[in-house]
Formats: C-alpha cells, sequence, structure tokens
C-alpha cells in the first residue's frame, strides 16, 4: 500500500538535480572536436555566405526552407575564431554592435582550421554588451587578428 508520507516526498525533491550554473570558458581554451562550451563573445564581422530561396513554392517542409548561412568572426580579450551562424543564428549576429552568449556550442574541424557552431540543441542569445579587457572605444582587435 502506498502511504502519502511528507518526509518521503520532500527526500525525492531534495535528491533531484537541479540546473547547473552555466561554466564559461574563454576562445583560448577551445579545443578540436570538444562541445559543450557556453561563450560570451563580441560579434566582430559578419559574412553571408549562403542565402538560398526554396525551389518548389508549393511544397512545404523542412527540405524547403530558406536556408541562410553566414561566417562570423567571434572573440573576447583571449582570443578569436570563426563561427557559422545558421538561418535564424544569422539576424542575431551583427558585426561590431552586439554581444551574444553561445550555449552548448561545439568546435568542427573545416579545412584544417577550428570552427564554433551551435546546433539545434544549442541556443544563441544577444546580451547586454560587454566591455572586454583591453577594448578601447569602438576598436576591439583580440590578440593574434591584425586590423586591417
Amino acid at each position: 500500500m502506498a502511504t502519502n508520507d511528507p518526509s518521503t516526498t520532500t527526500q525525492q525533491q531534495e535528491s533531484k538535480p537541479g540546473l547547473r550554473k552555466p561554466v564559461f570558458v574563454k576562445v583560448d581554451s577551445l579545443k578540436p572536436g570538444t562541445n559543450g562550451h557556453t561563450l560570451i563573445v563580441k560579434v566582430l564581422n559578419a559574412t553571408t555566405v549562403l542565402n538560398k530561396k526554396p525551389r518548389n513554392l508549393g511544397f512545404r517542409g523542412a527540405q524547403n526552407a530558406n536556408s541562410k548561412i553566414a561566417e562570423c568572426l567571434v572573440g573576447d580579450e583571449t582570443g578569436c575564431i570563426l563561427f557559422t551562424a545558421r538561418n535564424d543564428q544569422v539576424v542575431l549576429m551583427k558585426a561590431g554592435s552586439s554581444t551574444v552568449i553561445l550555449r552548448n556550442a561545439k568546435i568542427d574541424m573545416f579545412k584544417g582550421s577550428m570552427r564554433l557552431v551551435v546546433d539545434k540543441w544549442g541556443l544563441v542569445e544577444v546580451s547586454e554588451v560587454k566591455k572586454f579587457r583591453g577594448e578601447r572605444g569602438e576598436q576591439f582587435v583580440p590578440s593574434g587578428v591584425r586590423a586591417g
């Protein structure tokens, strides 16, 4: 027989794992083939690579949706990396003016270089503008990148 003892239900609630606080990492600590990263980065440059319209307007489905891909240079005070933004993420990546939080990001290797990607299990969200150490006014150049 089941009893409705309040002490057992509180013990079950206490043993349930809660949400973990995110551990923010810096760009210089990223390694190839890793995933689950949470970063706060500034968008330095955004270039649209692909903007494909649907071919068959009468057909509805994921295969026939608009496809947008942009390559964005993002960075913090420790370095910079290329971020591949897809579809709705492209709108959030505004060069120079936006600071974004990338949650559950992973590192993909493409042509011998690391690319940061947030897939369907991750999240890209715009945050308030964060001043990075070493930033002078609007000119933010991470270490290892030449202004030009």
